[in-house]
């Protein structure tokens, strides 16, 4: 029998055998949560224009020092600009967010003076640039609005809109195909008959992926027969990762592996990793696409997940924020001795004044979607791990908020 492959060498071993996506061009509205290719550089000034920072009154700065009376000669609002330069003793009325006309270079608040007939008398002398924000205050064209390799934010495009920038650099998107497998399954919205169950693992998947930035197609639930799989996926090319769920292990009805071995397109590159829940991993190939196979629990299917297809993706799209973030904390219960597997355990992570401390759930059952849905944080622990006594240090990583 061969022996387990470890976790972190088979996450290796995976994206050693798949490529990174190359760049492509897509317009801003499809960019949210993308790793830029290339440095985006304005393509205009932001402000285009002086424009005022609140409602008062326009002037020239130098016309304000004598304490004359200004003619008011018209006014600016925002999208309605002052078209005329500001001449020598004339004021406009203008608003927050309109632009200054060529001249004004100061504003004086409305509360500040009263209009007697169409003039205003300055209160006091101004300093030219007094509530006005000047031509290029926030970006000048040219400059570097978002960085190579940045992750675009939501803030981030708001930026690369008003700098004129609507067609980004980014990797592409991964395309995965999921397929479950089993004569049990129906799929969400059908009602399972006695002996089946809901399909919540294609449920999850295709949420849990699509939020790590990639496009999903479900190709549906395979049945329980030989052949099935070949027979599914006879267009792979289409796809840049066929993820299946189901049939991995060795039961009787368990036919992924055999499919893959038997046929002349499949070709199997590993099978089964010292992890538990999700000892039952497949990595193989079908022609030039990669498949993953998960096995069919829910949590084993949850756990190979945050383990390998987050951050698979992340290579996919050339990001490192899909990797697994372990860190310190303490564990509040005793533990008994580990064995062979690296293990993963559904656990509430709190944050106290002496760091974070971890609690796993008492049972582990692969199984129990409900403990899954309320757990936080995973507990790691490594193959032989010694016994653990509560307030000793382990190893966790936070679940994503959204995961």
């Amino acid at each position: 029998m061969a022996p387990l492959k470890p976790v972190a060498e088979a996450l290796a071993d995976i994206c050693a055998n798949i490529a990174p996506l190359s760049p492509e061009y897509v317009p801003l509205s499809q960019a949210l949560g993308r790793q830029i290719e290339e440095d985006i550089i304005a393509g205009t000034h932001h402000p285009l224009s002086d424009i005022s920072a609140m409602d008062g009154f326009g002037v020239r700065a130098c016309d304000t020092a004598s304490g004359k009376a200004l003619r008011i000669v018209g006014e600016s609002a925002a999208g309605h600009p002052y078209q005329t330069a500001l001449g020598e003793g004339e004021a406009i009325r203008i608003y927050t967010g309109a632009y200054a006309p060529q001249g004004c270079d100061a504003i004086i608040l409305q509360e500040e003076v009263s209009e007697d007939n169409e003039t205003i008398t300055p209160p006091t002398p101004l300093e030219a640039g007094r509530y006005i924000r000047p031509r290029g205050g926030d970006f000048a064209r040219d400059d570097v609005l978002v960085k190579k390799g940045e992750t675009l934010t939501a803030r981030a495009m708001a930026l690369c809109a008003l700098g004129l920038q609507n067609r980004i650099q980014a990797k592409k998107k991964p395309h995965i195909a999921i397929l479950s497998s089993g004569d049990e399954l129906v799929a969400a919205g059908g009602i399972p008959r006695y002996g089946q169950l809901i399909n919540s693992n294609a449920v999850f998947l295709a949420s849990a992926l699509r939020q790590a930035g990639a496009e999903v197609t479900d190709l549906g639930i395979l049945s329980d027969t030989p052949g099935a799989l070949t027979e599914a996926l006879k267009e792979p090319a289409h796809y840049d990762l066929i993820v299946t769920t189901g049939g991995a292990s060795v039961g009787k009805y368990d036919y992924i592996v055999h499919d893959i071995e038997q046929s002349q397109e499949m070709a199997l590159d590993f099978w089964k990793i010292a992890m538990r829940p999700g000892k039952p991993l497949i990595f193989g190939h079908v022609g030039k696409t990669p498949l993953l196979g998960l096995p069919g629990n829910p949590v084993s299917v949850a756990v190979c997940c945050f383990v390998f297809l987050r951050p698979l993706i992340g290579h996919m799209m050339g990001r490192t924020d899909l990797d697994v973030q372990e860190q310190t904390a303490l564990c509040t219960v005793d533990l008994n001795e580990n064995d062979k597997r690296r293990d993963y355990l559904r656990s509430i992570a709190e944050q106290t004044p002496n760091g974070w401390q971890v609690t796993p759930f008492d049972s582990q059952d692969s199984s129990q979607m409900h403990r899954l849905s309320q757990a936080n944080a995973l507990l790691i622990r490594p193959p032989h791990d010694p016994a653990i006594a509560a307030g000793d240090k382990v190893q966790m990583a936070l679940l994503p908020d959204g995961f």
